[in-house]
């Protein structure tokens, strides 16, 4: 199994993280199960670059406008600053909706690493990321 973005989906992404640096960058996958539509820029509440947190209204908007379109929200990216692609305690424990893609692109090589996972009671599982 693996999650697909679209290359320009994929691109702002990685904008993100590379524009919010040095606290870590967050946003909201919307699409159909393994399939990214598009990516949605959020603001890291928590202004941190260790945690973040995505203000509750973005993600409401953020839900409607993709329910509008026959799609959903179907996972989160953050930014990891200055550690491994890998969900930390922290992400694990925040997690919020097995069915979701956790995708973490870390900045602490000369070019940007992207990992997606699954997290369900506390297990991880990596999922491979295709760019179409």
């Amino acid at each position: 199994m693996e999650l697909v973005f679209p290359a320009q989906a994929y691109a702002e992404m990685i904008a993100l993280a590379y524009q919010c640096y040095p606290l870590e960058a967050c946003g909201l996958l919307v699409g159909q199960a393994n399939r990214v539509h598009r990516f949605v820029p959020c603001t890291n509440e928590a202004a941190s670059a260790r945690i973040y947190t995505i203000p509750p209204k973005e993600l409401l908007r953020a839900e409607r406008t993709a329910e509008d379109d026959g799609l959903s929200v179907i996972g989160v990216f953050h930014s990891h600053t200055h550690s491994e692609p890998y969900p930390s305690p922290t992400d694990v424990a925040q997690a919020p909706d097995p069915e979701w893609h956790y995708v973490i692109v870390s900045l602490k090589r000369e070019a940007p690493e992207a990992r997606s996972y699954r997290i369900v009671d506390g297990t991880i599982s990596s999922l491979a990321i295709a760019i179409l």
